[in-house]
């Protein structure tokens, strides 16, 4: 029986809530979405290499009309990601629409029907000035959602609600986490391109400037 379902995309912050979350005794099964990102094929190959050195069944889930429908610069179809600090203005772009809605929705029918009682999501309180899907109170709103919509068989977590991404970064170096295996750059090159705002937070997180971020960047 596997206690819970992770929303793994294969970026630091759901990594880190696996490991943290398997250094805690569960059993976990994680579930990663193709939906079209620019940063998708960076992504899942890491989130399925993480799996399979951890023992944890995995599974990718194909959404290609959330690229062909929605208007977002974090996807294939959209327009060129703005590079700039992870602030309102450079990210608001980025945002694609009701993607956490989309995502949980599918996990929480995945985990209803294997058995899991849990549904884990890693958005964290550095998001939630930006992606509105991100915030407590969409969280709490669909937490009850999810518990009317499966008679209480499963639950809605988000562990990081509190913490920021530095807090984040810490929490898995703790743990032995290897960020060089991770991937955040919402570009998608081959090297993380250390100037957009997702990569310059990830700086920020993993304490760049004190010589501890193993991520290898193009600027």
């Amino acid at each position: 029986m596997t206690d819970a379902i992770a929303v793994l995309s294969g970026g630091m912050d759901s990594t880190v809530m696996l490991v943290h979350t398997l250094d805690k005794g569960k059993t976990v099964a994680a579930l990663s979405f193709d939906y079209g990102s620019k940063h998708n094929a960076r992504e899942i190959p890491m989130a399925a290499d993480l799996c399979k050195k951890l023992g944890v069944a995995h599974q990718v889930v194909c959404l290609p009309f959330m690229n062909k429908l929605f208007s977002s610069s974090l996807l294939q179809s959209g327009g060129k990601i703005p590079d700039g600090g992870y602030e309102q203005s450079t990210m608001q772009s980025t945002v694609v629409p009701f993607r956490n809605g989309i995502l949980i929705s599918i996990a929480v029918g995945y985990a209803e029907s294997t058995g899991a009682k849990e549904v884990l999501l890693g958005s964290h309180a550095g998001d939630h000035f930006i992606y509105p899907d991100c915030r407590p109170e969409f969280n709490r709103a669909f937490s009850k959602t999810v518990d009317l919509g499966t008679d209480g068989k499963v639950s809605l977590s988000f562990p990081f609600e509190h913490i920021d991404k530095r807090g984040i970064g810490d929490l898995g170096r703790g743990l032995g986490v290897d960020f060089a295996m991770t991937w955040t750059c919402y570009k998608g090159g081959s090297v993380h391109c250390g100037v957009c705002g997702a990569c310059l937070e990830r700086k920020h997180a993993l304490r760049y400037d004190q010589g501890l971020d193993v991520t290898r960047y193009k600027q």
